[in-house]
């Protein structure tokens, strides 16, 4: 459990993937809350608004080592070190594990998994030389249970579970937090990306088109379901706890449903979990 008192900011954040959704919320209410923040986006002009609103702004594509270790190196220039990593830079390749080209699969694990890691080993000397830190992790419902047609994105989530697990006991030693964020649906243009990957979209030609299209369905359904999604702004309340508080949790599932969703996965075994699928898209 997370304690119940809050540390003073512990040195500037930066924060990957701010061009919108999840970033963009994030960098927004910490700045809000005080915080030294620098947004970083692949496309700097993206962020305009973030430095209006008072963030500093960097230059970052997390699939570039070059860009990696500069945007870490002005950080640390003026500060010394980054205080807190938000890894937030992601996104969805959607499709049945038979047909999407492998080549997309290699290039979402660039940012999602290996992009994260590397940037976390960028910070870590900072960190440990000053004996504090925080690194927090934004991971998915979806590094807990598996959908049909979100395979190979569920495994960089996966993977970003087990990372986070490590590192957060690799790290304790050093004075270092790890937290991992799990959000279930949060409304952003997530949702947009999954659906019209190439692998995703319906096509009659395809032996799995039913389950194409009822993937569709139950995700654009999911996704405007009030009771099911959420705002990314709920997300950047849970980062800000982890980042505050003197005893951070290790994770923090965002929403009432994907809390549910977990629960079932992993109470309710193979039978249940199968169960709820096939209902879901009537497979």
């Amino acid at each position: 459990m997370s304690g119940s008192t809050h540390s003073a900011p512990t040195g500037p954040v930066l924060v990957t993937g701010c061009s919108s959704g999840i970033g963009a919320a994030t960098a927004d209410f910490l700045v809000k809350a005080g915080h030294t923040v620098y947004a970083t986006a692949r496309r700097p002009e993206t962020l305009r608004s973030l430095e209006l609103a008072g963030a500093r702004t960097l230059a970052l594509d997390v699939t570039s080592e070059d860009s990696m270790a500069e945007a870490v190196r002005a950080v640390e220039d003026e500060h010394g070190r980054v205080g807190v990593l938000v890894n937030n830079a992601g996104y969805g390749e959607y499709g049945t594990i038979e047909e999407v080209e492998l080549d997309r699969v290699r290039t979402m694990f660039e940012t999602n998994v290996f992009g994260l890691s590397r940037m976390t080993q960028f910070v870590l000397p900072g960190m440990r030389e000053a004996k504090a830190g925080r690194i927090v992790n934004i991971g998915s419902m979806g590094g807990r249970f598996t959908w049909p047609v979100g395979g190979y994105y569920h495994a960089t989530k996966y993977a970003v579970e087990a990372i986070t697990d490590a590192l957060r006991n690799e790290v304790r030693p050093f004075g270092i937090h790890v937290s991992l964020i799990e959000p279930g649906l949060i409304r952003t243009r997530f949702e947009e990306t999954a659906l019209t990957s190439d692998a995703a979209t319906v096509d009659d030609s395809s032996p799995y088109s039913a389950l194409l299209a009822a993937s569709a369905q139950a995700t654009a359904g999911g996704y405007s379901n009030p009771r099911l999604a959420a705002g990314p702004e709920s997300v950047a309340r849970a980062v800000l706890k982890a980042i505050e508080s003197s005893n951070p949790r290790s994770r923090y599932v965002i929403t009432p449903a994907a809390r549910a969703m977990i629960a079932a996965r992993t109470l309710g075994g193979d039978r249940v979990w199968d169960g709820i699928v096939k209902q879901q898209f009537k497979a």
